[in-house]
């Protein structure tokens, strides 16, 4: 071999590992791409069981149908999906059908993730095969009562409801917002949660274009998920006195100026949106501010009337005079945190004037939030946690539907009263073993006497 051939024969060699690496490094940045699209699309919080090896399925989701076990989507071969091509991890995204041409349950929000764009679903196919551990786990099977159990039912279901195409940008809109509206309506699911559910249990709307429904709050398991339609005006239960950068700072943070995050919420904004960009939690929060707010009926309560309201309410609890037995629990017990106005500490103790979860039309959350107290997520930016106390080892069921009744109806919240039942279910539900050692104001572990 001469010089001359030598040298072209060095030189393809060289192409070749140039090309190589160049095929690795695009690799590389697709799976970073991938695993941001998951946060994105929060797939971590539905298939992680408590105490499990993330993505490894087992988690147990309440339905009005019964219980549904989250699958195992690690790129095991044998028990996730690392058989799977990139055509059927499409199809369960963006159809609900399985690699064995099985209809998943709706509990996958597939109808959202009918927007996502081929290029993103592609991502998320690399990183789920490249980017995380295999884990060889089966979690529980799905084991519904009949007709539920009839998967090909759910053919019809998809017909009639999952109607959703992937993404268009909309040629009036910015480029920032058609950014928050695709993480909104795709990945962020925002609908599964915020919008309500017709008789089959489907989202009355898929996106803003389909009316006021979309994202005009709904009731989930109990606790009420608010409206986040921010526009001016309406029923002031959506995000109407917000800003989008105060939209973004909560997603961000779990807390800002007008709430802390509380319920379901808590692990969307610990594992999905807390790692977002601020451009993306920006575009998120322009978009929600676009959406018109929730139309107030005849008899809303005007602004006015809010804050005449609160003033009395404030008033009353600062004289201490003639108080009743709410009145009496609140100073005992919440006042020093939430303070005589209702407005607590600024990202530190939420306001309870004009809360969503003290107006919701059930109470079972606010019911929740007493009896069990609640912690807001540890975030990147705000790592430390100031958890607000269970009051159940200290509280009659009667003494906190007296609580929660003045807290629904003081300063400018209009919510219905609470009843002793209604207690009695929610810490039924909530179990003694997760009551009867509850953190006091103090610190102190208590036991609880159980009273009802």
């Amino acid at each position: 071999m001469n010089r001359k051939e030598i040298m072209a024969v060095l030189a393809g060699i060289t192409t070749l590992t140039m090309a190589s690496a160049s095929s690795a490094a695009d690799s590389d940045e697709t799976v970073k791409r991938g695993e941001y699209l998951a946060r994105a699309g929060d797939c971590v919080a539905c298939h992680t069981a408590p105490g499990g090896e993330e993505f490894a399925g087992g988690l147990g989701i309440e339905s009005p149908f019964g219980m549904i076990y989250s699958t195992n989507i690690t790129p095991d071969s044998e028990t996730g999906i690392g058989d799977w091509s990139e055509e059927e991890f499409a199809a369960a995204l963006r159809d609900g059908k399985r690699a064995d041409g099985a209809n998943l349950y709706p509990a996958m929000p597939y109808p959202a993730y009918a927007k996502v764009s081929d290029e993103d679903i592609h991502a998320l196919y690399v990183y789920f095969m490249e980017g995380v551990e295999p884990v060889r786990h089966q979690p529980e099977e799905t084991s519904l009562s009949f007709p539920f159990n009839q998967r090909w039912g759910i053919s019809a279901w998809n017909w009639l409801f999952a109607d959703a195409e992937v993404f268009e940008p909309e040629a009036d809109r910015s480029e920032q917002l058609n950014r928050g509206a695709y993480l909104v309506e795709g990945l962020g699911h925002c609908g599964s949660c915020h919008t309500p559910r017709g008789l089959a249990q489907q989202e009355k709307a898929l996106d803003d274009n389909g009316g006021d429904d979309y994202l005009a709050g709904a009731d989930l398991n109990d606790w009420w998920a608010p409206s986040l339609r921010g526009g001016e005006g309406g029923d002031g239960r959506g995000l109407e006195s917000w800003s989008a950068e105060e939209i973004a700072e909560y997603l961000k943070t779990g807390r800002n100026v007008h709430a802390t995050v509380g319920g379901e919420m808590t692990s969307v904004v610990a594992h999905s949106t807390s790692h977002l960009s601020d451009e993306d939690l920006g575009s998120i929060g322009l978009y929600l501010k676009s959406l018109p707010a929730n139309p107030a009926g005849k008899d809303a309560t005007t602004a006015d009337q809010r804050r005449e309201a609160s003033e009395k309410t404030q008033a009353k609890l600062s004289a201490a005079r003639d108080l009743s037995e709410g009145e009496r629990l609140y100073l005992d017990n919440c006042s020093a945190c939430h303070f005589n106005d209702g407005m607590g500490a600024e990202r530190v103790f939420p306001p309870i004037d004009g809360n969503a979860l003290a107006n919701a039309d059930n109470p079972s959350g606010l019911i929740h939030t007493i009896l069990a107290g609640a912690q807001p997520p540890s975030t990147p930016t705000i790592p430390a946690q100031l958890p607000m106390p269970g009051f159940a080892w200290r509280l009659s069921d009667d003494e906190v539907a007296s609580l929660a009744t003045f807290v629904r109806s003081a300063w400018g919240n209009d919510g219905g009263a609470v009843n002793a039942d209604q207690v009695a279910d929610v810490r039924e539900e909530l179990g003694e073993a997760s009551l009867n050692r509850a953190v006091d104001p103090n610190g102190e572990l208590n036991e609880t006497d159980g009273a009802k």
